[in-house]
Order: C-alpha cells, then structure tokens, then sequence
C-alpha cells in the first residue's frame, strides 16, 4: 500500500480524486492502491524548554543561555492532532512506500518530515513537487516523483530556522523580560520580528526628530505650461527674489527642443510580496489577507503556487501558455489578439535560471466559479499582469524643451505616449488615483520651436522639506525583502532578495505578530510604532538583534543552506555563539531599566575578555586574534568568536 500524506484536507481530496482513491476513512480516504491523509498546520513542533530539563521552567537569568544539546520534537498536545497524527502513525506502520505531498516549500517540507520522523516512518519515502493543484499538475507530478534525499538540504535549512528562532526568541525573550520587564511585562523578541519593529521605530523617530527647513522654487509659465529653473532650489528668500527681478522684465527664449524615442516593458510577474505589495497599494489588504486570498485561488485550483520569491516562469512553462489564456475566458478580448499569432517569448518572462522550487504566480487556465469579491480583485491582478507580459512594449516619446530668460536657464519635460502595447491590458482596470498619476507622469506638451519667445509669468514659491512618510504594509514589505535598503529598480531588488529578512510566506505572519503584541498599530494605511515598541527598540543595545541587514545575513546563509553550499552545523554554531554573547552582554549591563534607552547611550568600551573562560563551551580561554578574541578549543570545536569593541 501507497499512503499518500497531504498538507491538508482539500489537497488530499484533490490528490485521492486524481489517484482514484474513493473509499472514505477516518482520517484518510483508500482505494486503488493507495492511502490519502494529511496533517493541517503544525501537527510537531520543536520541544519546550521545560521539556529539556525541568530546570528550565522557571523564568531566571541564571538559566540562561539555554542550548540543548541535542533539539528534540513532539506531537502538539491538542486533542484533534494528536488523533490524526494515531492514524497517520498506524497508516506508515504498514506502508510499502510513502508519498511526502506537502506544501512544496522549505516550511512544508520541515512538517511533513517532523511527523514521518515522529510515526517511525521506515519504507522508501518519494516527493510530490507541484506548482498547482489541477488534475493535469497532479498526473505529472505523480509520474515524476522524487526521491525524498533531494530534498534533504531543504529540510535542513527549515529545520536549522526553526532551530535559530527557538534559540533566539526563548533565549533573548526570557533575557529581556528578565532584565528590563520591570517584573509586569513580556518582551517578546523574535530573529525577525525584532529588526522588522526596528524599521518602523526607526522610521517613525526620523519622522518626529525631523526638522522642516524652507525653500524657494523658481517656475515660471510659457504657452500654458509650467517650466522650472534648472538651478533648483534656492535656500533664502533673498537669492530666490534676486533671481526672480532678473527674469520679470525679459521674453523667455526656447532655446533647445530634443525628442527622444523608447519603449517600456509591462511591470513582471507576481511574485507573492509584489502581489501582497500591489493589493495593499491598490485595495488596503493587509499582506496577511492577500495571502489568505491567493492560498485559496491556489486550493480552488485557479492561481499557481502562490508561497514564491520569483517572478520569472520556467522554458517548459512556454507551449502550455495558449491554453492557459484560451481558459482564462472572462478576459477573452485581450487574449484573442494574443492567441492569432504566435507568442513571444523573452528573457524579461522565461528564465530558469531565476527559478529555484516554484515558477512566479499566474493563473491555472481553469475557469473560476462562485468567488467572492475579494479573490476576484486579487485574480484579476494576477491575469492582467499575466496577459500583459505578452502585449507589445509600450512606445512612448520623451521630449525635453530648454528655455532662457536673461541666461537664467528653465527646463520642462513631457511624455507622450505612441503606441500602448501592454498598457491597453490595464485600460479600464485604473483607481481614479492611478488616471490622476498618469496624467502628470504623461504630460503631452504643445508643439515648440527652437529660437521663439515671448511673454511669461514667473513667480517664486516658498516651499517646506517633507520628512520621511510612515511605513505602511507595502513599503514595509520591500523594505523586509531588501533588508530596509530603498529601491526602485526591479534588477537591483532581485540582487537584494537574497539577503531580505524572512521569507514571502513568513513576512505576513510577523507584521501579524507585531500587531498582536501591541508593538504597532496602524492607522488608515500607516504602520505607527506603540509606545511599547519604541521603548522596547530603545532597550536593546544589541545591533545582532535588531539590524535588518545582519538578519538578511543569516537569511541569506539560510539560502545558502537550502542549495546545499552552506552546512546547517555551522549555521547553527554561529547563532548559538551569538546568543552566547548576547546574554553574557545583556547580564553585565549595569544600567537600570530607566536608562536602557538607546538614543542617549554612549560607546561603552567593552575590557578584554582574554583569558577569561569561553562562554560557549565552557572549557577554553579567549585568546586574542588580529579582529577577535577567540576560543582556545577551536581545533575540538568551538566557534565561539568576540569582535573587537570600542
């Protein structure tokens, strides 16, 4: 017998449906040679510290930090899990072989491995590796299946984070409260919750700290259109004024008209943060509900794989896109121009070298029923950003008019559109704000000629510098993808993911998490840090635990994990040092909780440890290196490892 364990109910349905499986069961269906389960959510988990060693129960600094030897899992203590995970068990008892067709991701692949682990699984494990859930996706599937062993290092890298997280957040967690909770409050700290909270405090103490300066622009008006002075701003009133005098009493000049053609490509496909970035943007949904509404376009077989960080699709994926938009019927007007000719296919869409586990999100080709409104907003962001990736560019012209008055230079720019190619696919699906946007990004201008002149209406208009905006859930998302660096550019953004902090399925679930703790609230769109949360940032001292761009660090190792070029041990060396000297530094902190603020704290300059016993293992000494003091049993080994300070 074939047992066949799914990430949920409704997957299992449509797998057991595929395989003709029909028999009902407690907890499984059966027929035709196989056995269909699932599990739902987290049925293991990681052990509690308690659950170590009794000792660990009970809340002191002196317990800390706590390293397992060895990390142990068990099955949730909750009745309906620990039920379906009896059956699960007795199904793998007497299994030939079984199928692992959960989430294809790293967290789907840590669940279902935890429970086989803990079911004593012992026959040949195979892999179902799908990106959607159609009947045609399944087939394939199931006539490529895998060998679970390729898939070890994927396990290991979800395995290694679950790991990293309990050590960080029970470690600094316990660490904190402890030390500044005042006896009333957890601090709850978390290896990516804590630098995302860092962004917006950050952000919102730029905002209050932020001095508004005055500044004159100089813009003055020539055949109903506005041009500026190339000079830019003016810091006084005085030099703006001067400037000003000088160009009232002359003709403006044009002095130089150049035309320039180009094209634009159609913004890329979805990936799940872009997707999540353009529903918070487009219809205020919070990233957490724009990922609850693609999870169920992809369970009602609509939408692909939707838990992704690419927005390339790979070459097989080319001879079945006729059929995907010959199904994609509710938008037959655009696609029958498409489908006369043959399709193009180009580098900006196909590459599979930008594709690891799953291709980006677009629709399944099966025709959607009984949706509710919010899935159909979200499908017709994905369809029409599908569609218009093979539209022709969009050909524009970009003209630049120079003008002068009395050698004070004026400069306007306008662009025109000439032909729309994929712009035609988004033509009547525009917010009144996105038409108000394009009217002033396409301005068109009257037609110049070089060397005319004639009257003009300067004026001098006193402006004030804007400080930084808030952060709402779409920029907080790009912000959590490139590690907090600002960026536009598409290419620059992909060179970033690498080293962004969480992942796109994960990163919906922290801002949850920061609102649950009462760290943010949100007020229309924007993300404001609570009092809670500011003081917490401000409290710690340790950049290890708050910098957006050390986290994307680990994450990027995690990656690297992942793909096999990093070892899970010594990830996990590294962060077991690091909490090490976390709360060595947290415990030796002398300042009472008052003072733990961070924006008043000097340098401390740190002694030198050497000599002094090694934190970590206990039995060396710290000898001191070229940049660090490190570890006397490195050769049996030790990775503890102390930058210089001060």
């Amino acid at each position: 017998m074939i047992v066949c364990i799914a990430e949920k109910p409704s997957v299992a349905r449509d797998i057991a449906e595929v395989l003709g499986a029909k028999t009902r069961r407690e907890g499984y269906i059966e027929g035709n040679g196989y056995q269909v389960t699932w599990t739902f959510g987290h049925l293991c988990g990681l052990l509690e510290p308690h659950e170590y060693t009794p000792d660990w129960k009970a809340w002191a600094l002196s317990h800390l930090p706590m390293i397992p030897q060895r990390f142990g899992i068990k099955v949730m203590n909750e009745s309906g899990i620990q039920k379906q995970f009896k059956i699960i068990e007795t199904l793998m008892a007497s299994a030939d072989e079984v199928v692992n067709c959960g989430d294809a991701g790293q967290e789907g692949e840590l669940i279902q491995r935890w429970v086989m682990q803990k079911a004593l699984c012992k026959c040949p494990v195979k892999r179902l590796w799908i990106s959607s859930l159609t009947e045609e996706a399944i087939r394939e599937g199931f006539s490529k299946l895998k060998d679970q062993k390729e898939f070890q290092s994927l396990y290991e890298a979800g395995l290694s984070r679950a790991i990293g997280d309990w050590l960080l957040g029970m470690n600094a967690t316990r660490l904190y409260t402890l030390k500044y909770g005042k006896n009333r409050q957890v601090l709850s700290i978390g290896r990516v919750q804590t630098p995302t909270l860092a962004l917006i405090v950050n952000r919102q103490l730029e905002i209050e700290n932020f001095r508004p300066e005055a500044y004159w622009e100089l813009k003055t008006v020539y055949r109903d259109t506005i041009f500026s002075a190339t000079k830019g701003r003016f810091s006084s009133v005085e030099e703006g004024t001067n400037f000003l005098d000088t160009v009232r009493t002359a003709d403006f000049l044009v002095t130089d008209i150049s035309t320039k053609k180009g094209t634009e490509s159609a913004p890329r496909l979805f990936d799940l943060t872009s997707l999540q970035v353009e529903c918070n943007k487009k219809f205020g949904y919070s990233a957490d509900e724009t990922l609850k509404i693609i999870q169920s376009l992809y369970e009602k077989k609509i939408t692909t794989y939707p838990r992704v960080d690419t927005t390339y699709l790979t070459d097989d994926l080319y001879p079945k896109i006729p059929e995907i938009l010959k199904g994609i019927k509710d938008y037959e007007l655009l696609t029958k121009p498409l489908l006369e000719n043959k399709l193009p296919k180009t580098k900006k869409v196909f590459d599979n070298a930008k594709v690891t586990d799953h291709h980006a999100i677009i629709p399944t080709g099966v025709h959607p029923t009984a949706l509710s409104d919010t899935e159909k907003h979200v499908l017709d962001l994905v369809a029409r950003r599908f569609i218009a990736n093979f539209y022709p560019e969009c050909k524009i012209s970009t003209t630049t008019v120079l003008g002068e008055v009395e050698k004070v230079e004026f400069k306007v720019n306008g662009k025109q559109i000439l032909d729309p190619g994929w712009r035609i696919v988004f033509a009547k699906a525009k917010t009144e704000v996105e038409d108000a946007e394009d009217e002033e990004d396409e301005k068109t201008l009257p037609l110049f000629e070089k060397g005319e002149s004639g009257p003009h209406e300067p004026t001098l208009a006193e402006k004030w510098t804007s400080p930084p905006k808030p952060y709402t859930e779409a920029t907080l998302l790009r912000a959590m993808e490139t590690a907090g660096k600002l960026v536009d550019n598409d290419e620059l953004r992909d060179a970033l993911k690498e080293n962004g902090i969480g992942r796109p399925s994960t990163r919906a679930a922290i801002i949850e998490t920061l609102f649950k703790r009462d760290y943010v609230r949100k007020e229309k769109k924007n993300l404001i840090a609570t009092n809670t949360g500011v003081e917490l940032i401000q409290i710690i001292q340790e950049d290890l635990l708050k910098s957006a761009e050390l986290t994307g660090l680990w994450e990027k190792k995690l990656r690297q994990v992942e793909r096999g070029e990093y070892q899970a041990k010594d990830f996990l060396d590294e962060l077991k040092a690091m909490v090490t000297e976390i709360v060595f530094n947290v415990k030796s902190d002398n300042r009472r909780p008052g003072e733990a603020n961070l924006m008043t704290l000097p340098l401390q300059i740190q002694p030198s440890p050497e000599g002094t016993v090694c934190p970590l293992c206990g039995k060396g000494t710290l000898l001191k290196g070229k940049t660090a003091y490190g570890c006397s049993e490195w050769k049996a080994g030790c990775t503890y490892r102390k930058p210089f300070e001060g």
